[in-house]
């Protein structure tokens, strides 16, 4: 059965963990990062724009963890725009 154009599984949850990354995030937020990279994108980057934690710990993205208050927000409406075909400002296009 052929994958849908956009689907959850194209992308990947980073989860916190006790020790937060000092030059990625600071705060105790899921943030969500493209499962393919792209050529010209920023491999070392979340949806948002922010860096990857050093040793990230990944999940994958399901449905209900779109509702979960720690989400980014920036990443969520990243995901969203996405969604509707639009060009995020991280992919380089």
């Amino acid at each position: 059965m052929p994958r849908p154009v956009w689907s959850l599984f194209g992308y990947k949850v980073i989860e916190p963990d006790e020790q937060l990354d000092l030059f990625a995030c600071r705060e105790v937020r899921l943030h969500l990062v493209a499962r393919q990279l792209e050529l010209g994108g920023f491999a070392d980057r979340t949806l948002c724009g922010g860096l990857l934690p050093a040793q990230p710990r990944w999940s994958n993205l399901e449905q209900g963890l779109l509702r979960d208050r720690r989400l980014c927000t920036n990443c969520r409406s990243t995901l969203e725009a996405q969604r509707q075909g639009q060009h995020s400002v991280w992919s380089g296009a």
